[in-house]
């Protein structure tokens, strides 16, 4: 089949590379003239682990390209992809659409023949029909069915998510585009993965409800986490200890600084404006958000308490500085509050990142960015991990305590067990005093 994916950003890129290699012609299509340009000579704009050998494979073999007109891609397609940003709107929190809505516009103005519009982008409920509603007024001859297909992609692990996923979620009710869905994702049978067909309004919803509902597990083992450490518990005992119940499970129990990234904080906002619009508020959402927000803005008390002392002009080293591992990505990222908060409290901060540092460096200003782990702990007076990234996992810290100022170590992802750091004033999350 010939797809045209508009939008070569994290979705669009992933999604357009998978289905190229799925067999299926794929053109990505972006206004970015400079990120097309990278990725026709193998580039890439963002770091997702093995996305650049799938890249540059399906572009020799000719089932990839990419370019900046829509026009030729989306009259050949069989079925066109929406994959453009839908960032907080400034000002209210709403998702703004004007991306949406302008790839829209400009996809109706190029239909030849039948064609399946696919929303990719997370949207908020009813932004299928407004899409449709741009298209027919465009062209009102244009024979054109709108679907809902939410992407569930983790960050450092999108490809394996998207060859092997959970389930696929199509929102349509028309028979057409249905077969359309089926044959783009027919590569997938023999995974066998449940491929779920709703109403579009429904598909929209399950996106926005699944990460709503993954971040208030979260939230709640954070929470949990703080009363550990009131009671001189060990809230990984708790996580495992609830986890193994069938109906829990154990994923996303893992306390740490809070959730940031390019979807969690955005998408829990859109879902509470959602349901403020439509008068049925989402309380415990609410919460959720504010107690994650919170939650990364207080992380700098720890080290405070750690140190014993005020904060100025004590030397801070922290590792890392993504929002998670095995990406580049910043956005919401715990670390910037963190380090925010800490200079703000009069501390010197010095900070490595295995691949987030171009990235960090436009928007964290002030600090002095190292080439590795030891570089950033020499003459610290405290080394926080502030995201697991795996080098992080087996420091020598013999060597450490040989280049830092004091042994201290702030393990705000709980890699480290404070048995196995002789000579170390451990701080964990959620393991009361005896984890100390």
């Amino acid at each position: 089949m010939r797809v045209a994916m508009i939008g070569a950003g994290y979705v669009g890129l992933v999604s357009g590379a998978c289905f190229a290699d799925f067999g299926h012609h794929v053109t990505c299509v972006d206004k970015d003239a400079e990120r097309i340009a990278r990725l026709r000579k193998g580039e890439m704009p963002i770091f997702e682990p093995d996305l650049d050998r799938l890249v540059v494979r399906n572009t020799r073999e000719k089932r990839l390209d990419f370019t900046t007109d829509l026009c030729v891609p989306v009259a050949e397609a069989d079925a066109v992809f929406i994959a453009v940003g839908t960032p907080s709107r400034r000002g209210d929190g709403h998702a703004d659409l004007s991306y949406v809505h302008a790839a829209a516009a400009e996809i109706a103005a190029a239909l030849t023949g039948f064609t399946v519009v696919i929303t990719k982008s997370t949207v908020p409920v009813g932004t299928g029909d407004e899409v449709e509603r741009i298209i027919r007024e465009t062209r009102p001859d244009a024979d054109a069915a709108v679907v809902s297909n939410p992407e569930f992609l983790r960050e450092g692990a999108a490809i394996q998510d998207f060859k092997h996923p959970d389930r696929i979620v199509v929102g349509t009710e028309d028979e057409r585009a249905r077969k359309v869905m089926a044959e783009l994702y027919r590569p997938l049978y023999l995974n066998q993965p449940p491929i779920l067909y709703t109403t579009r309004r429904t598909a929209e919803l399950i996106k926005y409800a699944a990460n709503a509902f993954l971040a208030t597990k979260v939230t709640f083992i954070n929470e949990i986490a703080e009363l550990c450490e009131k009671v001189g518990a060990d809230v990984q005992q708790v996580a495992r200890g609830i986890g193994l119940d069938n109906r829990i499970g154990s994923k996303f129990l893992h306390a740490g600084p809070g959730y940031g990234g390019s979807c969690f904080p955005k998408d829990t906002v859109a879902l509470i404006k959602t349901g403020q619009d439509y008068e049925a508020p989402l309380r415990i959402v609410e919460t959720v958000a504010a107690v994650n927000e919170a939650r990364k803005r207080g992380m700098f008390r720890k080290i405070a308490a750690a140190l014993g002392s005020s904060l100025r002009g004590k030397t801070i080293a922290v590792l890392g500085l993504t929002f998670k591992p095995n990406t580049d990505d910043m956005r919401e990222a715990p670390s910037i509050p963190l380090i925010t908060a800490l200079m703000d409290m009069g501390a010197l901060v010095r900070a490595y990142d295995p691949v987030g540092m171009e990235q960090a460096r436009q928007v964290l200003a002030g600090i002095e960015f190292c080439d590795g782990p030891y570089a950033c702990a020499n003459g610290a007076d405290a080394l926080v991990i502030v995201t697991e990234w795996e080098q992080f996992r087996a420091l020598d810290f013999e060597r450490l305590k040989g280049v830092m100022k004091q042994a201290v170590l702030v393990d705000l992802r709980n890699v480290y067990r404070p048995e196995e750091l002789e000579g170390f004033a451990y701080h964990g999350i959620g393991r009361g005093q005896s984890g100390r």
